[in-house]
């Protein structure tokens, strides 16, 4: 994995594909590379760098081509090098692909194909998926494809090329994303949108397992028995302006500035303040399941797990409906208690993280009912489940997830009040939440006011080691994607931890260089929290706390104090993760790191 981008038409395709990787960069990569299609046969360049070092070789050579396929690499089957950098060539030289995902069985293949004496350049799982296809071929490449993927076990985005057809693109995808496009007299490929919004909004989403060819007549596509498949085509609906940072140093600030947008776009046609209800489209039908369901579950990964906890909260203390959270990665694993009579709700950003498709597989195979709750109109997850909600939170382009996070917290927020009106929540409650949930816009723009404040505080903690989070109840989630921005981002060692349990281990690690965030609203914890504190300052830890607006008391014991405007424990979660962001990003800043593109990380996580 990570970028696939692939261009066939009327003109030259290499500026095409490069600008295609550079839109495609913030998704992290550790190599890059391009296979031209020209009279000769295949023309390939590789470089283990960046995608502007690979510009700069093609500039020098001036090749021009109207067909090239092109990939990011985020290494998973050996260290980026030039020989596992993608594309990859079969032993004749004749085909190029390249690939998202990750095959399962490549190692049995593998040895299967050296002992017919095919001769392998890379560590990559990746190669053998090559080999296959050219001791398939037999002058189709559609066919060759599909008989090649039939021994194949595992996930795959795929754009191959043959010489001996020129002029054709085959893709097809099984679990990881993959995207048609149109343009005049030009076809795209992507493994995301981004990389081609420049010249398309007219896409197609291909369903697992069906292939598309793409030739300068247009797009055929077919299913895995061969047969044509008319596909719908889907309009994007955002604009080129929001994948560029807009005056901002990063992508990850931009975002985070977006918020009190993209948290009322959430909300909006949803949140019915006058009613003190909610209504979710894309879900109405089933909330009726959802009430009666004998087990509920939110399945995610990273900062979405985070978001389901914050709904399990939610759910059990306002509608008092039982439910739990999985790591999607554990689900499947574990033997779940998942029937017909379950309701699980898979949530992810990009909607495209295997590890949560997984999962939706195993609780369907279980005849368990699946929603969906994520970002990206089309993706594999809205296509996967039953019904759903999307966040609304437009493209997000940094690696660390923020305006994503807030708006998925608002829309399980959303359901909640739903959910609680029917379940009995007095109208006097509903008009109080939804109050409090109109205001949020205005009241997370109060807190961005505060940056500049964050940033000053961050640089006295950017030589920090490790970081301790502390929150309670359902600032305690809060906690943990504090921490997780921090790590993601700066590469301090952070932990959230229940504020209570600090006592049962974390203390034993406190001491004059340990900074400590607490987050410590005016609710029914305040007092609980503050005791914490003190056991913090008593042994010399440094300690930030996150405290209510015009909190005079907290002053006295915290070293630093940032605020947030009075919140209800309903909207708390979304105010208070604010100034985290900010945090984490600052001290990034200071201490010189990649903040959109940090190391080792992938936006879309599609390899398990």
């Amino acid at each position: 994995m990570c970028g696939i981008v692939g261009y066939v038409g009327q003109n030259n395709a290499v500026p095409v594909v490069i600008q295609g990787l550079q839109r495609l960069e913030y998704r992290g990569y550790d190599s890059c590379g391009i296979a031209m299609m020209n009279s000769e046969g295949l023309n390939l360049e590789k470089v283990t760098g960046k995608v502007m070092e690979l510009q700069g070789l093609l500039a020098q050579k001036k090749n021009s081509t109207s067909l090239a396929i092109g990939h990011t690499r985020w290494a998973t089957h050996g260290p980026p090098t030039f020989d596992n950098a993608h594309p990859h060539v079969s032993q004749d030289g004749k085909i190029a692909l390249v690939h998202n995902g990750i095959i399962e069985n490549y190692k049995v293949l593998r040895d299967e194909l050296e002992n017919d004496g095919y001769q392998f350049r890379s560590e990559t799982d990746t190669e053998v998926i090559v080999g296959l296809i050219s001791k398939c071929y037999h002058g189709n490449l559609e066919h060759a494809v599909r008989e090649a993927l039939s021994y194949v076990v595992g996930a795959y985005g795929l754009a191959i090329v043959h010489a001996d057809e020129p002029e054709k693109i085959v893709c097809t995808r099984k679990g990881a994303p993959l995207i048609l496009a149109m343009g005049e007299n030009e076809y795209f490929v992507a493994s995301d949108v981004a990389a081609i919004l420049h010249y398309s909004k007219d896409v197609i989403y291909l369903d697992n397992e069906e292939i598309g060819v793409l030739t300068p007549e247009g797009i055929e596509t077919y299913s895995v028995a061969d047969e044509p498949v008319v596909k719908k085509i889907h309009k994007i609906t955002f604009n080129l302006e929001e994948i560029e940072k807009g005056g901002y140093e990063h992508f990850m600030l931009k975002e985070i500035f977006s918020q009190p947008q993209t948290i009322y776009d959430a909300m909006r046609g949803r949140l019915l303040p006058e009613e003190g209800n909610a209504h979710l489209g894309g879900i109405e039908h089933m909330i009726g399941s959802i009430l009666h369901a004998d087990q509920r579950y939110f399945t995610a990964c990273g900062t979405s797990w985070h978001a389901g906890l914050i709904g399990e909260m939610m759910f059990e203390q306002f509608a008092r409906l039982p439910c739990e959270v999985e790591y999607a990665s554990e689900f499947r694993y574990r033997e779940p208690l998942v029937d017909a009579k379950s309701i699980v709700f898979a949530i992810s950003q990009s909607g495209e993280t295997a590890d949560t498709l997984a999962a939706i597989q195993e609780a369907k195979n279980r005849d368990a009912t699946v929603l969906g709750i994520c970002n990206v109109v089309g993706s594999s997850i809205a296509r996967e489940t039953e019904a759903g909600v999307y966040v609304h939170a437009g493209p997000e382009i940094g690696v660390a997830s923020t305006k994503a996070f807030t708006s998925q917290v608002t829309v399980l927020s959303l359901l909640t009040l739903k959910l609680a009106r029917l379940m009995g929540m007095s109208e006097s409650d509903g008009l109080e939440i939804a109050d409090a949930m109109q205001r949020l816009p205005e009241n997370v723009e109060w807190v961005l006011k505060q940056a500049d404040q964050i940033a000053e505080i961050a640089k006295l903690y950017a030589d920090a080691s490790n970081f301790l989070y502390l929150g309670r109840g359902v600032n305690f989630p809060v906690a943990l994607e504090g921490a997780l921005k921090l790590k993601e981002i700066s590469y301090i060692h952070a932990e959230g931890y229940p504020a209570a349990e600090m006592k049962h281990g974390p203390i034993a690690l406190i001491d004059k260089s340990m900074p400590i965030v607490a987050i410590a609203p005016q609710d029914k914890t305040y007092d609980k929290i503050l005791s914490n504190i003190e056991e913090v300052k008593a042994r010399h830890g440094r300690v930030i706390a996150l405290a209510t607006r015009g909190d005079e008391r907290i002053k006295d014991i915290a070293d630093h104090v940032l605020y947030v405007p009075p919140a209800l424990s309903f909207t708390a979660p979304i105010l208070n993760v604010i100034p985290l962001q900010l945090l984490s990003y600052y001290v990034a800043v200071e201490r010189g790191c990649n903040v959109d593109q940090p190391r080792n990380l992938a936006k879309s996580v599609t390899v398990e």
